[in-house]
C-alpha cells in the first residue's frame, strides 16, 4: 500500500488550494449572509462554478468518467486530498460539481441508466446545470434496516404509480432541483426475497402528487437547499423511470452508499483539520491568568491527541479510498463502514475541543466550529447510522475467526 500522492495529485492540490483561497474564501461571507436569508445563493455559487470548470477543478470524483464527459477522471485514492480541501467550506463542494446527493446520483446513472436516462438526467448533471436529490428513508419506520421502507412503487400499463412519505431529501429545494431517485417497495408479496422487493425511479420536480412537506431543520440549522420531508401522493411517472431492473434496488443502493460514504469521510478530513487549526490560533492568542492557552498542559493534550487522531483518520480514509481502486467498492466493504463511524466520531471530538478553547464564543455563528460539530453529530445518521456499520465491521471479524476458531 502506497498512499503517497502522486504529482499529478499534488498539482492538483495546489490548483485547488489556490482556487479555494482566491475566489471561494472571499465569498463565504456572502453566501452565509443570502443562505441566512433562506434562499440558495445561485449569484455567488454559479460563477465559480464555471471559473472552477474551465480551470480543470470539475467532476473530479468519479473513476469512471469517460473521454467525452465533462471533468477529470480521477481514482479514489487521487481525489480524497482534494475533498479534504473542499470540506472546509460547507458549501464548496457544489463549485466543483462534486456535491451530494449529486455524486451519488451521477455514479448509479453512470452504472445504471438507460440512453435516454443519461441523456435527459446525467449529462445535465454532469454539467452542473441541474441537482438532484436521493429519496429513501422514512418517518415512519427504521430506516436502518431498509427492508422495513413502505413506500410502494406499482406497475399500472405504461406507468408506475409511487405512494409514500420520505425525508432528508437533501437539495429538493435548491432552485436547479430536476429529480430525486425514490427507493420503494416494487414487489408487495411479504414472501419474496426481501432484499429483491425494492426498486429506483425517477421522479421529475414538479411532477402532480409530488410536494415538499417541510425543510427539516438539523439540530437547529436548516440548509437552504433543504434537507426535506417529502411526499408522494399517487404520483405517476412512465416506466421508462425505472433505474436498473425492477426489484434491484438494494444492488443500486450498495453501489451508490460505498463512494457516498466515503467522500462524506474525506471532507470530514478537512472540517477536523480546520477545528484543529481554528483552536491552536486561539490558544495562541488568548490568555487566562497571565498566561497563553496555549502553555496549559491540558489544551496541549488536546491539541496533540487531535493531530493523532486525524492522521489516523486519514490513513483509513486512504486504505479504504486504495482498497476501492484496486479490488472494487465490495472488497472495501469493512473499511468503509470503519472510516465512516471513525471519521463522524472523530469531527463531534475535535470540533467540541475547539469550542472549549473559544469559550463561549464557539457557541456562535462567529466560527464554523459550531455548525462543525452539529454536522459532524449528524454525520452519524447520514448514510446509514454508527450501529448498522458497526455490525457489518463486527461480522467480517467474526468470520474470519470462526474457522481458526473451529480448528
Amino acid at each position: 500500500m502506497d498512499f503517497a500522492y502522486t504529482a499529478r495529485t499534488e498539482q492538483l492540490r495546489a490548483a485547488l488550494q489556490s482556487f479555494m483561497d482566491e475566489a471561494v474564501l472571499p465569498r463565504d461571507r456572502d453566501w452565509n449572509r443570502i443562505a441566512a436569508g433562506g434562499t440558495y445563493p445561485l449569484d455567488v455559487v454559479e460563477p465559480l462554478k464555471a471559473e472552477a470548470r474551465r480551470r480543470g477543478l470539475w467532476n473530479l470524483f468519479l473513476p469512471a468518467l469517460r473521454p467525452d464527459e465533462p471533468g477529470t477522471r480521477l481514482s479514489n485514492l487521487e481525489y480524497a486530498p482534494l475533498a479534504e480541501i473542499m470540506g472546509r467550506v460547507p458549501w464548496a463542494s457544489e463549485v466543483f460539481n462534486c456535491n451530494a446527493p449529486d455524486t451519488g446520483n451521477m455514479e448509479i446513472l453512470h452504472l445504471f441508466a438507460t440512453p435516454e436516462q443519461r441523456a435527459r438526467w446525467l449529462d445535465p448533471l454532469l454539467d452542473g446545470r441541474i441537482r438532484s436529490g436521493v429519496s429513501i428513508t422514512e418517518p415512519e419506520v427504521a430506516s436502518s434496516d431498509p427492508t422495513n421502507l413502505e413506500t410502494t412503487i406499482r406497475r399500472d400499463g405504461d406507468d408506475l404509480v409511487i405512494d409514500g412519505r420520505k425525508w432528508f431529501t437533501t437539495g429538493a429545494l435548491h432552485p436547479n432541483f430536476a429529480f430525486t431517485l425514490v427507493f420503494g417497495l416494487s414487489d408487495p408479496r411479504p414472501d419474496a426475497d426481501p432484499h429483491r422487493r425494492h426498486s429506483f425511479v425517477i421522479v421529475p420536480a414538479g411532477t402532480p402528487g409530488f410536494r415538499v412537506v417541510r425543510n427539516v431543520p438539523i439540530l437547529g440549522h436548516h440548509s437552504p437547499e433543504g434537507h426535506c420531508e417529502v411526499a408522494f401522493e399517487s404520483v405517476r411517472v412512465p416506466a421508462a423511470n425505472l433505474l436498473g431492473e425492477e426489484g434491484a434496488g438494494f444492488a443500486i443502493a450498495q453501489a451508490r452508499l460505498g463512494p457516498g460514504r466515503i467522500h462524506h469521510c474525506m471532507r470530514t478530513i478537512g472540517q477536523c483539520e480546520l477545528a484543529l487549526e481554528l483552536m491552536c490560533e486561539r490558544a495562541l492568542s488568548r490568555r487566562t491568568f497571565g498566561r497563553d492557552l496555549a502553555s496549559y498542559a491540558n489544551i496541549q493534550d488536546w491539541i496533540a491527541e487531535s493531530r493523532i487522531e486525524i492522521e489516523q483518520a486519514r490513513l483509513l480514509n486512504l486504505k479504504a479510498a486504495w482498497l476501492m481502486d484496486t479490488s472494487g467498492n465490495k472488497a472495501a466493504r469493512t473499511e468503509i463502514a470503519a472510516i465512516k463511524v471513525a471519521a463522524a466520531r472523530l469531527q463531534t471530538r475535535i470540533a467540541d475541543r475547539a469550542i472549549q478553547v473559544f469559550g463561549a464564543r464557539g457557541l456562535t455563528d462567529d466560527t464554523p466550529l459550531a455548525y462543525l460539530y452539529t454536522w459532524g453529530r449528524a454525520l452519524r445518521f447520514v448514510d446509514g447510522p454508527d450501529e448498522v456499520h458497526l455490525r457489518t465491521i463486527a461480522r467480517a471479524e467474526l468470520k474470519r475467526r470462526r474457522g481458526p476458531v473451529a480448528a
